[in-house]
């Protein structure tokens, strides 16, 4: 009897263990068959698709596809959503919308929302779950929910050779310059200049690259201006100076956080 329980629990583990395989072999095949590429386009009629470029299985939320030019060695990963339009099936006339230059990556989860042109330059890199739009919520009504009130739109421009980390956000308006880090979770909007490190909600320059001083470097820090009372002695006026000098916040930058 105990031979015949042994021989039952070893065929149902070689049961399992060939079932796990067939499935991961299953979906591995079906991640390949699904993959969207400019030979196999799929239901995807992509305005340009590069040579070289790839949109792994499962696809994200995409339309508006006449209007979208992907370029060449492009790699985007699971559930990427790009769409370009406020909803499918409208006419954006003549011009693209949203253009991805050569050698962009996006990661699994990102979402590229174009209303309003939207443009990556040539190797952009970006982490998981980034966020870049050129449409946000209005609330200019206070008697209308937020959702149904007429959302904000400008251009979006990312410069060729950022890096933006996992999480982050780009909002209507932004313009990113060349080799732009955005760290982790960092919210962007308005001009970011070249060889910049931004971090934060809103994002802020914590690193600049200057190469006449040695390289990266934290931003300049002016001291707020300190009220001088009226009828201080020069004592006084010296000890406040002091006091001014050790209120000055500390030039030391900790590390930039991207990802």
């Amino acid at each position: 009897m105990p031979m015949n329980e042994n021989l039952f629990s070893s065929w149902a583990a070689w049961r399992r263990r060939t079932a796990s395989r067939l499935v991961h072999r299953g979906w591995d095949a079906v991640r390949r068959a699904g993959s969207v590429t400019r030979d196999r386009p799929g239901r995807y009629r992509f305005g340009r698709m590069g040579i070289g470029t790839r949109l792994a299985f499962p696809q994200g939320t995409i339309f508006g596809e006449p209007w979208i030019q992907l370029g060449d060695h492009c790699v985007i990963g699971e559930q990427v959503t790009l769409t370009a339009g406020m909803m499918p099936g409208l006419d954006l006339g003549p011009d693209p919308i949203l253009r991805l230059g050569n050698g962009v990556v996006l990661g699994r989860g990102s979402h590229v929302i174009a209303s309003q042109s939207v443009e990556f330059g040539d190797d952009v890199f970006c982490g998981p779950y980034v966020y870049v739009t050129s449409d946000n919520h209005s609330y200019d009504d206070p008697d209308q929910p937020i959702g149904r009130q007429w959302p904000r739109s400008a251009p979006v421009a990312i410069g060729s050779g950022s890096w933006l980390g996992a999480g982050a956000v780009i909002l209507p308006g932004a313009r990113l310059g060349r080799n732009v880090v955005v760290a982790a979770g960092a919210v962007v909007r308005g001009e970011v200049p070249d060889h910049a490190v931004v971090a934060g909600a809103p994002a802020r320059i914590i690193r600049r690259w200057v190469p006449e001083d040695g390289g990266w470097q934290p931003p300049l820090r002016t001291p707020a201006p300190v009220p001088i009372p009226e009828g201080m002695t020069a004592e006084q006026l010296m000890g406040l100076a002091e006091l001014a000098e050790l209120a000055e916040p500390d030039p030391t930058v900790p590390g930039d956080g991207a990802s």
